[in-house]
Formats: C-alpha cells, sequence, structure tokens
C-alpha cells in the first residue's frame, strides 16, 4: 500500500490594483480558504517509471491531441506531476499540467487524484492566465481561459478573467488608435507649417529688407509655438499608468512534503494536523506549532517538521517585506493503488 500525503491549501489575498483584487477575492471564493500550489498525490512510482520509460513510440505523434492520447494513465499523471514542479500549469501549449490531467479524466473519468489537482490548482492556473493578460499576450490567454473553461466551465473566475481580457484588448486598440490619431495631427501640423512657411518666404523676397527681418522674427516665433503645440500633443498621448504600490499575501516556493510516520502506517493511521507559524520577511518559517489535530500527538511531529523547511515569497505590505502568521492543514492518509 502506498503512503501519500496531502499537501496544505494557502490563502490568497487580496493585490493592491482593483482588478487583481477582484481576481483574488473569486479566486479565494473558488479554492476555499488557506490553499496553496497542490502537488498532485503521486501513482505507484515503479509501474509509472516502467511504463514512461518502456512506452517510446516509434514515431513522434503528429499533434499534441495523438500524443496525450497515445499516453497511458500513469504516464499522464508522471508528466502532470511534473509540470507541476516547473510551473508549467497552462503553458505551453500541448505539455502542461491541466492537459495532461484533462487527458488523464478523458481516458479515466472518476479518477480522483486528476478531479483534485484539477480543482486545487485552478486558481493559480487563473492567476497564471492574468499574467499572461498583464503581458499583453491576448491569444495565449484566450487559450488559457479556454482550457480552464475545460476544467471547469461554471467557475465565475473565468467571467472576471474573460473581462479583463476584453477590457485590455479594447485598452490596447485604443491606445494604437490614439498614436496614429496623433501621428496624424502631428503631421497635419508639419505640413500646414511647412505650407506657412513657404508663403512667408515668398512675401520676404519681395519685401523691403526690413520687411524680411520683421517676417523672420515671426516665422521664428511661429515655429516656437509650432514646436510647443508639438510637445503638448506627444504628451497628451502618452497614457501614464497610476503609480502602484504592491500588496500580497506570501507565497509557497517549495513544499517539503511531510514523511508519514511508519508506526501509524504500521497500524493503518489516518488523520489531519493544523499547523500555524510565521513566514518571515526573508520567506524561511519559524514558531511552527500545532493548534489541532486528530488523531492527537500521532503526527504532530512529521507536520512540525514538514512545514519548519518550507520556503515562502515573503507577504509585502505597501511594497515592504512583513511577517505574517499562516494556518495549514496537513492530512496523513494511506492510498491504495486508485
Amino acid at each position: 500500500m502506498a503512503i501519500e500525503s496531502v499537501f496544505p491549501r494557502a490563502n490568497a489575498r487580496l493585490g493592491a490594483a482593483a482588478m487583481v483584487v477582484l481576481l483574488s477575492a473569486v479566486l479565494a471564493a473558488c479554492s476555499g480558504s488557506n490553499q496553496s500550489a497542490p502537488q498532485a498525490a503521486k501513482a505507484p512510482v515503479a509501474p509509472a517509471k516502467a511504463a514512461s520509460v518502456s512506452a517510446k513510440p516509434a514515431t513522434v505523434a503528429p499533434n499534441a491531441a495523438d500524443r496525450l492520447a497515445a499516453m497511458s494513465v500513469d504516464q499522464l499523471m508522471d508528466q502532470a506531476q511534473k509540470a507541476l514542479k516547473e510551473d508549467r500549469l497552462v503553458a505551453p501549449a500541448g505539455d502542461n499540467a491541466f492537459e495532461y490531467y484533462l487527458a488523464v479524466l478523458h481516458k479515466s473519468p472518476n479518477n480522483r487524484a486528476a478531479q483534485d489537482a484539477l480543482r486545487e490548482t485552478f486558481p493559480y492556473g487563473a492567476q497564471t492566465v492574468d499574467q499572461t493578460i498583464n503581458q499583453g499576450n491576448y491569444a495565449e490567454a484566450q487559450r488559457e481561459i479556454d482550457l480552464l473553461a475545460k476544467a471547469d466551465p461554471t467557475n465565475y473566475t473565468l467571467t472576471i478573467l474573460r473581462s479583463k481580457l476584453d477590457a485590455a484588448h479594447k485598452m490596447a486598440t485604443q491606445q494604437q488608435q490614439a498614436k496614429k490619431t496623433a501621428a496624424l495631427a502631428q503631421a497635419a501640423t508639419a505640413a500646414a507649417a511647412a505650407a506657412q512657411k513657404q508663403q512667408q518666404e515668398q512675401a520676404a523676397a519681395a519685401a523691403a529688407l526690413k520687411q524680411q527681418r520683421e517676417q523672420a522674427a515671426v516665422a521664428r516665433q511661429q515655429q516656437e509655438q509650432q514646436a510647443a503645440a508639438a510637445a503638448t500633443a506627444q504628451k497628451a498621448a502618452v497614457v501614464k499608468a497610476p503609480a502602484q504600490t504592491e500588496n500580497r499575501n506570501a507565497q509557497v516556493v517549495r513544499l517539503v512534503p511531510a514523511k508519514y510516520p511508519l508506526q501509524a502506517a504500521r497500524n493503518g493511521e489516518q488523520g489531519w494536523v493544523d499547523v500555524a507559524f510565521t513566514v518571515n520577511p526573508d520567506g524561511s518559517v519559524s514558531n511552527a506549532h500545532v493548534t489541532d489535530a486528530e488523531p492527537r500527538r500521532v503526527f504532530d511531529r512529521a507536520a512540525i517538521d514538514a512545514v519548519s523547511r518550507w520556503q515562502f515569497k515573503p507577504a509585502l505590505i505597501n511594497g515592504k517585506p512583513t511577517a505574517v502568521v499562516v494556518k495549514r492543514r496537513i492530512e496523513f492518509k494511506l492510498s491504495g493503488n486508485g
């Protein structure tokens, strides 16, 4: 019987920007409190490894869909876990955790490990999509949203992401149009100035020296006004992003799995431990202690030892790393072959 630890869920908090605040709130509602980046339950090691080594195809599948269809459930689970470790949640296309887990469910619709992994990973996939939108990669963001929709089509987070993508795309289009309009206006101003200058030069050629000097002075004044007008138009075309001060919750960087106590495994005992600890400004963990457990004092030490070795990105308050107290539940379960 294989032994596995179900890892804790991280607590999502609000960001500073309005859209990020709304997105984070929805993510928290969808994933529940105290949720962190999951690692899916591992399939039996020996069979999965043997399959991945011996099942190398003679030819490369013509596309990603065929490649996924040709893989066994164990191979798909192995690739999904590898993608999670390498932070490939929804990208690149055809080689990410979500597509591997969805392929597992296509072959085995009741696979609990794949179902749990998709549910727990969904908020982090949504965060990745949000970052893709912020980077201006709208086509890729649409692909990632469509992929999330296959995992949970009714999740309200998708509505938020689609709205943000639509708004960002419209804003980019408006900015491009504003630049074109400013360029046309500048060209028209330059053309008008050139025509006016030509008329002034023709008039100056037929006038007396005094008149030429007066016209030259007028021309210089007009050029200065035109330069000032062009500079004003150029400044008006620049869209200044509002200054933002970053706020975020502590984000897990490295999860160390809890070791299943040997005696508990032999006795067939299962349970959970609630642990509270401080995430320091440098991302380290301190003051880890048990707040509740079932059964008591069976898995406490294993949970404390694991949590003490975790590493986080520290919480930021007004852009400054700040110590925060975090709570996690670590579950200890004995898994069968499923």
